[in-house]
């Protein structure tokens, strides 16, 4: 796991964070992961106004977690995976820390339950 200071460039993941932390955000990329879709489409099965989604797609935008064109007269959002793969990348640099955790904790147990018996 890297240190803080020593880390190497990444995007902004308080931003990514913060972006995914909104459950009507993640859907979003949902959706998106599905393809490419305008602002009408992704507003289509949620109950908030289509400028309410655009402050979404604004959000998830600047957290670089989609990009939007220009395709004529629409501007359609596109998943962009590779910023959600660093934050996954990020998180799963704590993978070998939780299992260890888990495996001193399934320990834990086994003995607590061993002295009840």
């Amino acid at each position: 796991m890297e240190h803080i200071g020593y880390i190497r460039h990444q995007p902004n993941l308080d931003a990514v964070f913060a972006a995914l932390a909104d459950p009507t955000r993640r859907a979003i990329l949902s959706r998106l992961a599905d393809g490419q879709a305008s602002v009408n489409e992704i507003a289509a099965p949620f109950e908030i106004s289509q400028p309410a989604v655009s402050r979404h797609l604004k959000v998830l935008e600047r957290a670089g977690l989609i990009s939007r064109d220009v395709d004529e007269q629409r501007r359609p959002a596109v998943l962009k995976a590779e910023t959600m793969a660093a934050a996954v990348e990020w998180l799963t640099e704590f993978k070998e820390f939780w299992e260890t955790s888990f495996d001193q904790l399934d320990d834990i147990l086994i003995r607590m339950q061993k002295t009840k018996q």
